[in-house]
């Protein structure tokens, strides 16, 4: 059985869903912490940054990795890429080799990995069959290994809760491939990190996989019927059908959800089969939470208000992938370079022009032509990118690294200035600034555009937009100058609670 011993553990895909939220458990279970990350910065808003050491490397740098796992007792490897392509599998199954020789070579005790409930003797997808692959590398390298093998994770901005959610909301009757017949067994991730977390201290010399779930078997139909319940939702009607293209399942998730389309495929892929624990060994190793398994319905109800209450401690969409700054000044970056500059001052407290900037996008919009805002999302949907509907992890507050719709925070100065790095796709990098500084008596709102056309596409791009940007754009500068006015108001007036802080222009 665990016990409360403390352990150095390292962590990799800090900056993702899981990991994200496995720190701060082991943290508070008495563990010294260290987390591998190629950007620190992504992670550097987090609550407990200061209390763990950050290594700045990537997985496929050997020396670095041996380097960083010297003195590690614990190796959690949480990172699975989501990308496609003839060498994906070579290059998944590559970094877990690398990393368990490192992982023998600096005498590591355990390996810990996360990987996917899959039913045996069955052909699987591209993903799952990845996810096996870099399981059994850890299982027959030198270091010990435990591999928990875990299904649908329901949590607040889980991918697949995020898919469940959407799909329920927007479809009171649903066509659906015959896979939504298929038998899944769900797991609250509270109920992952409980696992996770324990198995670190286990004091058993222990290689094997181990099948974690709820307990709570469902078909992937019947997950969405639970999930409408709940929610307080009509009664869904789910058309099982004999489609059986999982891309163009896959393709309709993307529209319809936040998922883009490069997730979404390895998504229903992984439906195509039943997911139900094999085995439940796990027991006799590490307790079940107090309480007990959390079943499905239980997790959704939880998820459900931690979106509610702005709880959400990470998401499956802050897992971006990396990419290169803006230059400190764009003018002078050897690019050519579109700037779109706007201001507006105003008789407000630059206080709460801020509170409006930083609770920018999401359900609270983007002040300005909402059809325009809309309609451009789609079409990056259709072609493959973000779209709008990914929204935000927290009504009020931002971090480096989160997302707002389809841009990423690059860089927060709180009360100041907000970056944000465009998701989209377009011909070329962009950015959008939106910063404030007293003036006078009021504030001076401040609002840039920048883009780093790619080729002639991206001049193009650039001209076909700028009537657009001549309509939002100083929209938005009145209106989000309009919505501080608002809050201030509000506050004048006594009214200091929520509804001050979501105050918003009209369009």
């Amino acid at each position: 059985m665990a016990n409360g011993s403390g352990r150095t553990v390292l962590v990799t895909g800090a900056t993702g869903y899981i990991g994200g939220r496995l720190v701060p458990r082991l943290l508070d279970a008495g563990h010294r912490v260290k987390v591998l990350v190629r950007s620190p910065d992504k992670i550097a808003g987090v609550p407990w940054f200061n209390d763990v050491e950050v290594v700045r490397s990537s997985l496929d740098d050997a020396a670095a990795v041996e380097d960083a796992l010297r003195g590690v007792d614990v190796l959690y490897y949480l990172v699975h890429s989501m990308a496609a392509g003839s060498g994906f599998e070579a290059k998944e199954k590559s970094m877990a080799e690398l990393v368990a020789t490192a992982a023998a070579a600096a005498h590591v005790r355990r390996i810990v990995y996360l990987g996917g409930l899959h039913p045996r003797g069955t052909g699987l997808s591209t993903h799952m069959r990845s996810r096996e692959a870099v399981g059994e590398v850890f299982l027959s390298c030198p270091v010990d290994a435990i591999v928990f093998q875990a299904g649908v994770v329901i949590g607040s901005g889980s991918a697949s809760f995020e898919m469940i959610r959407h799909l329920s909301e927007t479809l009171p009757v649903m066509p659906a491939p015959s896979w939504v017949r298929n038998r899944i067994e769900a797991i609250a991730v509270r109920d992952v990190l409980h696992y996770l977390v324990g198995a670190a201290s286990l004091e058993a010399q222990l290689n094997r996989t181990f099948d974690i779930g709820s307990r709570d078997v469902l078909s992937y139909a019947g997950m969405m019927k639970e999930y409408a319940a709940e929610a307080g939702l009509p009664r869904r009607l789910v058309l099982a059908l004999p489609i059986p293209a999982p891309r163009l399942a896959g393709l309709w998730v993307a529209l319809v959800t936040p998922i883009p389309l490069s997730m979404s495929v390895p998504l229903v892929q992984s439906l195509q089969h039943d997911a139900v624990s094999a085995e439940h060994d796990i027991d006799n190793y590490i307790g079940q939470p107090d309480g007990g398994l959390t079943g499905y319905r239980t997790a959704v109800a939880l998820a459900l208000g931690k979106e509610r209450d702005g709880q959400v401690e990470t998401t499956w969409a802050n897992a971006g992938a990396d990419a290169d700054p803006l230059p400190s000044d764009p003018e002078w970056a050897g690019h050519k370079v579109y700037v779109d500059e706007r201001s507006f001052h105003g008789d407000v407290d630059p206080a709460n022009v801020w509170t409006v900037i930083e609770g920018i996008g999401g359900r609270n919009g983007w002040y300005s032509l909402p059809l325009a805002w809309s309609v451009r999302g789609w079409l990056d949907k259709l072609s493959g990118g973000a779209g709008l509907l990914r929204g935000r992890r927290h009504p009020h507050h931002l971090v480096a690294g989160e997302v707002v719709d389809w841009w990423r925070v690059e860089r927060i100065e709180r009360g100041k200035l907000l970056r944000l790095r465009a998701e989209m796709r377009a011909p070329g990098r962009a950015w959008l600034e939106l910063s404030v500084e007293p003036d006078g008596n009021g504030s001076r709102y401040r609002q840039r555009a920048i883009f780093f056309p790619k080729g002639l596409s991206g001049r193009l791009y650039w001209l076909a937009v700028l009537p657009f940007h001549g309509l939002i754009f100083p929209a938005m500068s009145r209106n989000i100058t309009a919505a501080a006015r608002k809050i201030s108001s509000a506050e004048q007036s006594g009214d200091s609670g929520p509804g001050a802080r979501e105050a918003r222009a009209t369009p």
